[in-house]
């Protein structure tokens, strides 16, 4: 189709995001071109933060189980006919495959990084694979089959790194098998938001899924070498740059302030350390801890000349990221982590935006990957 002047006309491809959350893969994939039609989440605190706002996330917002679901209701729901086309895109919940889900034997681990930290010979303890029974982990195949159902030209699977672990892997080898045989070329990516602008060291996997053309993994655009030696990318954009501006009294909250057991020693971090700062192994005078007794980001700041640690969902009293200026980080400051338009904001408690937002998959980590899938359907193929 063509306007009046000669130029193309690309019409905006439909989209259906399954585990909204907080929106921020919703937000990716219209930042990348993609029309928004429906958001399907069941957490009604982030659904209320979905309807908040409506000018950056438009669409209807469905507060539902997506096990529940079927191909005919949510196209229905969304606006669309059988022949229109639409991606599906979506991150199931994390839990099932995160660190805590798989990690080795309660203490062996640990035990074997403090015998390394006192330069002593230790065997490395045999990581678990047989996966804990969770049955969240189901949701990712109903993630699939509602593409399949729906019919949708292509996808997009979000999730963390660890769904790769020996435990988790063969759901997503099947996962890929299974939408190769129903006619989608797949390719999997597995980025740190901080090579794509992000301003978090925040790994993720992606599916990338059509039925037209395989889609390309997108080409980063930042770099994290200190040394900067590619000339063709920019520098990775550091907690200084995007934290700029928040520490203004207007941005105050009162769960910022940080007291308690660990007060005084929180205070002696410097900027870009944790705990290990207070310990004999970095030199410390009189040492508080010791060394691999503790989780990394245990007392853990930021430094502002480098990008964030990933933002945790649900981080205990004393885990970090923390600001350097000796306090928890607002919630403005946590969603300019993770790439958040400025003017987005988050319903509920304190504790229920840190939820939300570290939940969240980074935006703009996000648009990257959905130009590809999108590309597929424009016809020009993707990036190269």
């Amino acid at each position: 189709m063509y306007d009046t002047s000669g130029e193309e006309i690309v019409s905006k491809i439909p989209i259906i995001d399954l585990f909204a959350g907080a929106g921020g893969i919703g937000i990716g994939v219209q930042q990348a071109g993609g029309d928004l039609r429906l958001s399907v989440e069941l957490d009604p605190v982030c659904c209320q933060t979905l309807r908040k706002n409506k000018k950056l996330h438009p669409g209807e917002v469905l507060e539902a189980d997506v096990s529940t679901l079927d191909g005919e209701g949510l196209r229905e729901t969304a606006g669309l006919s059988k022949k229109d086309p639409v991606v599906i895109v979506g991150g199931p919940p994390c839990q099932p495959f995160s660190k805590a889900a798989y990690w080795t034997d309660p203490g062996e681990d640990s035990k074997f990084r403090r015998a390394r930290a006192q330069g002593k010979k230790a065997r490395r303890p045999k990581p678990i694979t047989e996966a804990k029974p969770d049955e969240r982990r189901n949701l990712v195949n109903e993630f699939l089959e509602l593409v399949i159902k729906i019919d949708a030209d292509g996808f997009l699977f979000e999730n963390v790194p660890s769904i790769l672990h020996p435990r988790n892997k063969v759901l997503a080898l099947n996962f890929i098998a299974q939408a190769e045989s129903n006619g989608y070329k797949t390719t999997m990516v597995k980025a740190n938001a901080a090579d794509y602008g992000v301003p978090q060291l925040r790994e993720r996997v992606f599916i990338l899924g059509s039925k037209y053309s395989t889609p390309q993994i997108p080409e980063p655009t930042h770099t994290r070498s200190e040394k900067n030696a590619d000339l063709f990318k920019k520098a990775a954009v550091t907690t200084g740059e995007v934290l700029k501006g928040f520490g203004a009294t207007k941005f105050f909250e009162p769960e910022e302030v940080v007291s308690g057991k660990w007060e005084e020693e929180f205070r002696e971090v410097p900027p870009g350390w944790n705990y290990k700062a207070l310990t004999a192994w970095a030199g410390h005078p009189n040492p508080v801890f010791e060394a691999e007794t503790r989780f990394w980001n245990f007392l853990l700041k930021l430094s502002p000349d480098k990008p964030s640690w990933t933002i945790a969902a649900n981080p205990g009293p004393w885990v970090g990221p923390f600001h350097w200026d000796n306090r928890r980080l607002r919630t403005p400051e946590l969603s300019a982590l993770q790439s958040f338009p400025k003017r987005y904001k988050f319903t509920g408690n304190k504790r229920e935006r840190i939820r939300q937002i570290g939940n969240a998959a980074p935006p703009l980590l996000v648009q990257k990957m959905a130009e590809q899938v999108l590309a597929t359907l424009n016809g020009d193929g993707g990036q190269g």
